[in-house]
């Protein structure tokens, strides 16, 4: 057992995590950063869900559909004659696997120049600011002046429509899929779920967006959202408001999708289902019981302002705790708690974090509605 000391210890490895680590060791603090990724492969790696299954594969396929949707659709208008399209999904594939392979190995460049020690393995706080460390060759403890806990977020599960990872899958599977499904059913008209529906839209599946909410991007302005539905849907997107899922079961190669509409109950028959409903806070095993970490009832860490926890000295940021979630909003807090715990003063204002939905046109805003405002 070895009981290394620093001024700030991270649990977890992705945007908010990563970034707190690095801005610690900025400011001249002993920093470690401590987390379980693995892909596929069974190998470790820092970056979290955005860098290994979220924002950054997800824009690397987004990127892809379009210029294939753009070759087959608008470059002869431009004189430019493609003779013999085709779609390489392996080849989409591979790429994108390569630019996360880059940018998630670049963190142990950026932890190197920074000083911070980086550890592959399963962090848990202790009593006494004490992390657990598991790893693949044993375990650890350490102790820190300050943690903080950044362990993300995981997909929501539907308890009528569970994953399978084939058939009925989340945005990690959608990701994945190694062919364009003919028919893609999508649960959920948020972010997640309209870009993943545009990428394999793009490349040909017919897809079918079912959104529980009678209202199209609620959070976003509605004459940027009313404009949106109609690019998308003169895109080929069957967006279906007012829909609520009760059931989904895998018959064959079909998923067979029960919902309501209007009063009336609706089928929907698809070959593959993307469920995309959110992400709900990942704590499990984040910290010992006797550890007085503070819930909310939706499961966040409840954090005041400047994302202090219930216990002194230690802190939690990113999608584990309230508000969007979002990778850039999870890094600013990371930096700024560095930064507080540097002595230094820091705050975020949460009122002007940007939102940005990667579909073609892209849909962004910032800051509060019209109807907010009012």
């Amino acid at each position: 057992m070895n009981d290394n000391h620093y001024d700030v210890a991270v649990i977890g490895g992705g945007p908010a995590g990563y970034p707190a680590a690095i801005r610690a060791a900025q400011l001249g603090l002993s920093a470690v950063c401590i987390d379980d990724w693995k892909n596929e492969k069974g190998e470790r790696l820092f970056g979290g869900t955005c860098l290994n299954v979220g924002c950054i594969p997800s824009k690397a396929l987004l990127e892809s559909s379009e210029l294939f949707h753009r070759a087959e659709t608008e470059f002869s208008v431009h004189g430019i004659k493609v003779g013999g399209l085709g779609l390489d999904v392996a080849a989409m594939q591979t790429r994108k696997a390569g630019i996360v392979q880059q940018l998630t190995t670049g963190i142990e460049a950026l932890f190197k120049a920074a000083g911070v020690v980086g550890i592959k393995g399963r962090g848990k706080l202790l009593a006494g600011n004490r992390v657990e460390v598991k790893t693949d060759t044993g375990v650890e403890t350490l102790s820190a002046t300050h943690v903080v806990l950044a362990t993300g977020s995981v997909p929501v599960e539907l308890p009528m429509a569970k994953f399978d990872g084939k058939r009925i899958v989340d945005s990690t599977g959608a990701l994945a899929f190694t062919s364009v499904p003919k028919r893609l059913g999508v649960i959920g008209a948020g972010v997640i779920g309209l870009e993943l529906g545009s990428v394999w839209g793009r490349l040909g599946s017919e897809v079918v967006i079912l959104e529980a909410l009678d209202t199209f991007l609620y959070m976003a302005d509605q004459q940027i959202a009313k404009e949106a539905l109609r690019h998308l849907k003169k895109q080929g997107l069957d967006i279906r408001l007012g829909a609520k899922v009760t059931s989904a079961t895998v018959q064959g190669d079909v998923v067979k999708v029960g919902y309501e509409s209007g009063g009336a109950a609706q089928t929907l028959e698809c070959d593959a289902l993307v469920v995309a409903v959110g992400r709900r806070p990942y704590t499990t095993g984040a910290f010992a019981q006797d550890v007085p970490v503070q819930l909310d009832k939706r499961g966040f860490v409840e954090v005041d302002a400047h994302c202090r926890t219930s216990v002194p000295k230690v802190w939690a940021v990113g999608d584990v705790v309230r508000g969007p979630m979002l990778a850039h909003k999870g890094t600013e807090e990371g930096v700024m708690v560095a930064e507080l715990i540097a002595g230094h003063v820091a705050e975020m204002n949460y009122k002007t974090i940007p939102s940005v939905i990667y579909t073609a046109p892209e849909i962004a805003w910032v800051g509060q509605t019209e109807a907010e405002v009012q």
